[in-house]
Protein backbone atom coordinates (compact mmCIF):
# COMPACT_ATOMS: atom_id res chain seq x y z
CA UNK A 1 0.00 0.00 0.00
CA UNK A 2 1.31 3.27 -0.93
CA UNK A 3 2.17 6.43 1.14
CA UNK A 4 -0.47 8.35 -0.86
CA UNK A 5 -3.04 5.75 -0.29
CA UNK A 6 -2.20 5.63 3.81
CA UNK A 7 -2.68 9.18 4.13
CA UNK A 8 -6.12 9.21 2.71
CA UNK A 9 -7.57 6.54 4.84
CA UNK A 10 -6.11 7.77 7.43
CA UNK A 11 -7.38 11.39 6.64
CA UNK A 12 -11.20 9.22 6.20
CA UNK A 13 -10.39 7.62 9.62
CA UNK A 14 -9.49 10.89 11.81
CA UNK A 15 -11.93 13.55 9.81
CA UNK A 16 -15.31 11.63 8.01
CA UNK A 17 -18.03 13.51 6.73
CA UNK A 18 -21.28 11.82 6.93
CA UNK A 19 -24.58 12.88 4.48
CA UNK A 20 -27.65 12.14 6.66
CA UNK A 21 -30.54 10.85 4.21
CA UNK A 22 -34.31 9.96 5.49
CA UNK A 23 -36.10 7.50 3.34
CA UNK A 24 -39.00 8.17 4.79
CA UNK A 25 -39.40 7.20 8.54
CA UNK A 26 -41.68 9.83 11.12
CA UNK A 27 -38.62 12.24 11.49
CA UNK A 28 -37.76 10.97 15.45
CA UNK A 29 -34.35 9.35 14.14
CA UNK A 30 -34.13 12.66 12.05
CA UNK A 31 -34.36 14.71 15.26
CA UNK A 32 -31.98 12.37 16.98
CA UNK A 33 -28.96 12.67 14.32
CA UNK A 34 -29.37 16.32 14.00
CA UNK A 35 -29.07 16.40 18.11
CA UNK A 36 -26.25 14.21 17.76
CA UNK A 37 -24.39 16.49 15.61
CA UNK A 38 -25.25 19.56 17.82
CA UNK A 39 -22.96 21.15 20.69
CA UNK A 40 -24.62 19.87 23.61
CA UNK A 41 -23.40 15.77 21.90
CA UNK A 42 -20.69 17.41 19.96
CA UNK A 43 -20.12 14.52 17.04
CA UNK A 44 -17.32 16.78 15.35
CA UNK A 45 -15.27 16.47 18.79
CA UNK A 46 -14.26 12.83 16.84
CA UNK A 47 -13.70 14.75 13.66
CA UNK A 48 -17.12 14.11 11.68
CA UNK A 49 -18.97 16.81 9.76
CA UNK A 50 -22.01 16.60 7.95
CA UNK A 51 -22.37 17.61 4.42
CA UNK A 52 -24.79 18.42 1.85
CA UNK A 53 -23.38 16.53 -1.05
CA UNK A 54 -22.64 12.53 -1.29
CA UNK A 55 -19.66 13.39 -3.28
CA UNK A 56 -17.95 14.68 -0.18
CA UNK A 57 -19.45 12.39 2.08
CA UNK A 58 -17.34 9.04 3.29
CA UNK A 59 -20.65 7.82 5.46
CA UNK A 60 -24.48 8.22 4.46
CA UNK A 61 -26.61 8.19 7.85
CA UNK A 62 -29.71 6.50 6.77
CA UNK A 63 -32.75 7.02 9.04
CA UNK A 64 -36.30 5.33 8.13
CA UNK A 65 -37.23 2.19 5.58
CA UNK A 66 -36.70 1.73 1.67
CA UNK A 67 -39.95 2.52 -0.18
CA UNK A 68 -40.18 2.01 -3.62
CA UNK A 69 -40.91 5.45 -4.19
CA UNK A 70 -37.21 6.47 -2.34
CA UNK A 71 -35.19 2.85 -3.83
CA UNK A 72 -33.83 4.45 -6.75
CA UNK A 73 -32.79 7.78 -5.02
CA UNK A 74 -30.89 5.99 -2.05
CA UNK A 75 -28.86 4.14 -4.80
CA UNK A 76 -28.29 7.04 -6.63
CA UNK A 77 -27.11 8.66 -3.84
CA UNK A 78 -24.64 5.88 -2.54
CA UNK A 79 -23.35 5.90 -6.27
CA UNK A 80 -21.86 9.43 -6.05
CA UNK A 81 -20.17 8.01 -3.18
CA UNK A 82 -16.42 8.12 -3.74
CA UNK A 83 -14.97 5.15 -2.63
CA UNK A 84 -14.32 3.85 0.74
CA UNK A 85 -18.16 4.81 1.12
CA UNK A 86 -19.81 3.48 4.45
CA UNK A 87 -23.74 3.50 5.11
CA UNK A 88 -25.03 3.49 8.78
CA UNK A 89 -28.71 2.51 9.64
CA UNK A 90 -30.24 4.31 12.07
CA UNK A 91 -33.42 3.53 14.30
CA UNK A 92 -35.19 0.38 13.80
CA UNK A 93 -36.93 1.28 10.81
CA UNK A 94 -33.68 1.68 9.07
CA UNK A 95 -32.50 -1.81 10.58
CA UNK A 96 -35.49 -3.82 9.56
CA UNK A 97 -38.36 -1.87 8.53
CA UNK A 98 -39.72 -1.30 11.97
CA UNK A 99 -43.63 -0.56 12.45
CA UNK A 100 -43.50 -0.07 8.17
CA UNK A 101 -42.55 -3.68 7.36
CA UNK A 102 -44.75 -5.23 5.86
CA UNK A 103 -46.80 -2.43 4.04
CA UNK A 104 -47.75 -2.16 0.36
CA UNK A 105 -44.99 0.79 -0.59
CA UNK A 106 -41.96 -0.59 1.66
CA UNK A 107 -39.58 -3.14 0.94
CA UNK A 108 -37.80 -3.27 4.24
CA UNK A 109 -34.81 -2.25 5.73
CA UNK A 110 -32.10 -0.23 4.24
CA UNK A 111 -30.27 -3.31 3.45
CA UNK A 112 -32.50 -3.78 1.12
CA UNK A 113 -31.33 -1.53 -1.14
CA UNK A 114 -27.93 -1.29 -0.49
CA UNK A 115 -25.04 -2.91 1.95
CA UNK A 116 -24.88 -1.38 5.31
CA UNK A 117 -21.58 -1.39 7.23
CA UNK A 118 -23.03 -0.58 10.62
CA UNK A 119 -26.48 -0.85 12.30
CA UNK A 120 -27.68 1.60 15.44
CA UNK A 121 -30.96 -0.10 16.49
CA UNK A 122 -33.46 2.11 18.37
CA UNK A 123 -36.84 3.56 17.97
CA UNK A 124 -35.58 6.56 18.34
CA UNK A 125 -32.14 5.96 18.15
CA UNK A 126 -30.80 8.47 20.94
CA UNK A 127 -27.87 10.55 20.40
CA UNK A 128 -25.69 8.75 22.56
CA UNK A 129 -26.32 5.53 20.40
CA UNK A 130 -25.46 6.91 17.39
CA UNK A 131 -22.10 8.67 18.53
CA UNK A 132 -21.54 5.17 19.96
CA UNK A 133 -22.07 3.54 16.76
CA UNK A 134 -20.15 6.04 14.44
CA UNK A 135 -17.58 5.65 16.60
CA UNK A 136 -16.86 1.73 16.74
CA UNK A 137 -17.54 1.85 12.72
CA UNK A 138 -14.34 3.99 13.09
CA UNK A 139 -12.96 1.83 15.40
CA UNK A 140 -13.19 -0.86 13.23
CA UNK A 141 -11.94 0.70 10.07
CA UNK A 142 -9.33 1.78 11.77
CA UNK A 143 -8.27 -2.20 13.16
CA UNK A 144 -8.64 -2.64 9.24
CA UNK A 145 -6.27 -0.46 8.82
CA UNK A 146 -3.33 -1.52 10.96
CA UNK A 147 -4.34 -4.90 9.71
CA UNK A 148 -3.37 -4.07 6.24
CA UNK A 149 -0.28 -2.55 7.20
CA UNK A 150 0.86 -5.68 9.04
Amino acid sequence: MGKLTHIVNWARIKSPWVLHFNTGACNACDIEIIAALTPRYDLERFGVQLKGTPRHADILLCSGPVTRQVECRLKMIYEQMPEPKFVVAVGTCACSGGVFDGCYNVKSGINAAIPVSAYIPGCPASPKAIIDGVVKLLQSLEAEEEKKEK
